[in-house]
Formats: structure tokens, sequence, C-alpha cells
């Protein structure tokens, strides 16, 4: 995955949390999305095993990495 440079802060995807994600969180539903369709949730270090372990109880997280490392 190629870096990219980002100019904005990127907010945490979990429900009121205003900090700064660090980490990109890439799912997808395999009874709603193609298999090689991806979403992305972002998140902060301290959301990031509760987002990781609410997609991954489902079946839908593929990867989480750093968010700087995350393709456009």
């Amino acid at each position: 995955m190629g870096g990219t440079e980002r100019t904005e802060a990127v907010i945490c995807s979990r429900r009121d949390c205003r900090g700064t994600a660090v980490w990109a969180l890439v799912w997808n539903n395999p009874k709603l999305h193609t298999p090689d369709r991806r979403k992305v949730w972002t998140a902060c270090d301290e959301h990031r095993a509760y987002l990781e372990n609410f997609l991954g109880l489902r079946g839908f997280l593929r990867e989480t990495v750093p968010l700087d490392e995350l393709e456009n």
C-alpha cells in the first residue's frame, strides 16, 4: 500500500469520538458487497480494538492498516 499525505485530520469512526484517527479498518459485508468491494472505518488508538471487535464478530473485518498506508 502506498502512503499518501493528508492535509486535514481524519476523525475516528466511533460514535461521539472526535479523536484523530490513525488506523484504517478495511471491511465489507459479504451479504451486501461483492468480494472485491472494500469500505473503510477509521479509528483512533483508543477505539481501534472496539471497532475491530465489532466488525470481526460479524465477519466483516478484512484488515487493519495504519491510516497513512491506506491507498486511496
